[in-house]
């Protein structure tokens, strides 16, 4: 326990150190579902999930190999665009993502005859890009015109002065449409420096074919003492078979909800880390199920891996929260392995639970804030251009039909065209419409705030705290202070 403890700090202050020049900083290990959102673009990429969200205890020694080696051999590299037009390069962590933004450079190409393009697309691994980013930042050369940076890192590269392009001129056309929220976590004092991806709205994903067998209607689900009621009657009617859900040991979705339903933040008024309260509230009750046979603890930590996506195929659980970018997973195991994860028509989308009824249902959770980089070569023109194709109308379109994802422009939410499209196939899977839970809970969309500390906090609640609560029994404000004291000693 204590070198998972020293390990998980380890890595942090390492990562610090090393982007402290430009960035402050977080490993790709350590910060809370790092990739898992964007590596579910498509039906294929990559999940990211493993390099993101569990194993910053045992991996200094990966990290130190990281941090000494920039010259990453990247996964794919692609050109698209005339000869003729503005040379600019692009980095990603997802290939799916470099493919959308060439697509979208085709439309702007045929759109802009005067102001043509052509990009470079290199697709890197999740940490090799962003070490490699952050060291060209610092150095004052090798940097893309363009470059994904997970959110989770983003905070590595606000610190001092952003050498980043700022976006307010190129997203002030479609500003009146956008989630607000999506775009705060990318800014700095007023300037926004990142375009991002999706809302990332945090729902419930419900069985309701096996639910419905059970005698649990989802719709009448309100609060989470529902919740823990329609367990106990799941428990029962399958003998113990089946659980209402499981809870995480390797991730920290569950809390991000609680914080947003109490309005709480990871910080306090002056920046500073503070374990939020509704985390016992939320951990006190997860403990409660899981010695009363209600749920299980996650396979593998969390369900964006194989053992979690096998426990939802297997029915051994019924329910769960996620962002709405999990809806790919449901059409595509990204490894490839199985065509789809269950079949169509049973899974229902809705609210998640709250503790008391009329605090807000939602939280965005994950991201990736697309930048300029103050090397480029017409940093005007590309952020003319990623703005085009991440947050306009049809780059919006593009994004949910190709990636999934829950757009940030509302004026797509509002489209009859899109929303009821029932040849989409994540709209023909569900039993619900996702565009109809969007809209009710638009108003309800909580933020967290990440900061370098953050990531110390997380680490250690994915490797000690979770473990120690679910596995082991402890108690639940015991565990918490100690995570508390931990984080105490790094800022």
């Amino acid at each position: 326990m204590k070198r998972k403890v020293l390990s998980a700090l380890l890595c942090a202050a390492m990562a610090t150190s090393l982007f402290a020049g430009c960035g402050g900083g977080s490993d790709d290990k350590s910060a809370d579902n790092a990739a898992t959102d964007d590596a579910a673009a498509g039906d294929d990429a990559a999940s990211d999930d493993a390099a993101a969200d569990d194993a910053a205890g045992d991996d200094a020694a990966e990290e130190e190999v990281a941090e000494e080696s920039t010259e990453a051999a990247p996964d794919a590299v692609s050109t698209v665009g005339p000869d003729s037009g503005t040379h600019m390069e692009m980095w990603s962590f997802v290939e799916m993502h470099n493919e959308f933004y060439a697509k979208m450079l085709e439309k702007w190409n045929e759109e802009n005859p005067d102001r043509q393009i052509q990009i470079t697309f290199t697709t890197y691994p999740f940490g090799d890009m962003h070490n490699k980013l952050i060291m060209a930042l610092q150095t004052g050369e090798g940097a893309p015109d363009l470059c994904d940076i997970e959110r989770g890192q983003f905070p590595n590269f606000l610190q001092g002065e952003p050498q980043l392009y700022a976006l307010n001129d190129a997203l002030e056309p479609y500003m009146a449409d956008l989630v607000q929220s999506r775009f705060d976590i990318y800014a700095k004092d007023g300037t926004y420096y990142g375009a991002p991806t999706h809302v990332g709205a945090t729902v419930m994903y419900y069985n309701d074919e096996l639910l419905s067998s059970y005698g649990v209607d989802y719709k009448t689900i309100k609060t989470w003492d529902d919740y823990t009621e329609a367990a106990k009657k799941v428990n029962e009617a399958s003998g113990g078979e089946v659980k209402m859900t499981s809870v995480d040991t390797g991730g920290t979705d569950w809390l991000w909800i609680a914080m947003a339903e109490h309005g709480e933040d990871y910080t306090d008024a002056e920046g500073k880390v503070t374990v939020p309260e509704s985390w016992n509230k939320m951990l006190t009750m997860q403990q409660g199920w899981i010695n009363d046979g209600l749920a299980i603890v996650s396979p593998d930590g969390q369900l964006d891996t194989e053992g979690g996506r096998q426990a939802i195929m297997d029915g051994k659980i019924a329910s769960f929260p996620k962002a709405l970018w999990y809806m790919s997973r449901f059409l595509s195991y990204s490894n490839g392995e199985l065509d789809t994860m269950d079949a169509p028509g049973k899974w229902a989308i809705a609210p998640c639970p709250v503790f008391e009824e009329g605090q807000p249902r939602s939280v965005g959770i994950g991201g990736t804030g697309t930048v300029v980089t103050n090397q480029s070569v017409d940093p005007a023109l590309a952020a003319e251009f990623i703005s085009y194709a991440k947050c306009s109308y049809d780059g919006c379109v593009g994004i949910w039909e190709e990636l999934g994802f829950d757009v940030c422009n509302t004026s797509v939410w509002k489209d009859t065209a899109i929303t009821q499209d029932t040849s989409n196939k994540y709209i023909a899977f569900f039993k619900t419409n996702p565009f109809d839970v969007l809209n009710e809970i638009e108003k309800e969309i909580g933020a967290v705030t990440v900061n370098q500390n953050v990531f110390v906090l997380q680490d250690y609640i994915n490797v000690n705290t979770l473990n120690a609560i679910m596995e082991d029994g402890q108690d639940v404000t015991e565990a918490l202070q100690e995570a508390q004291d931990a984080v105490d000693l790094e800022q």
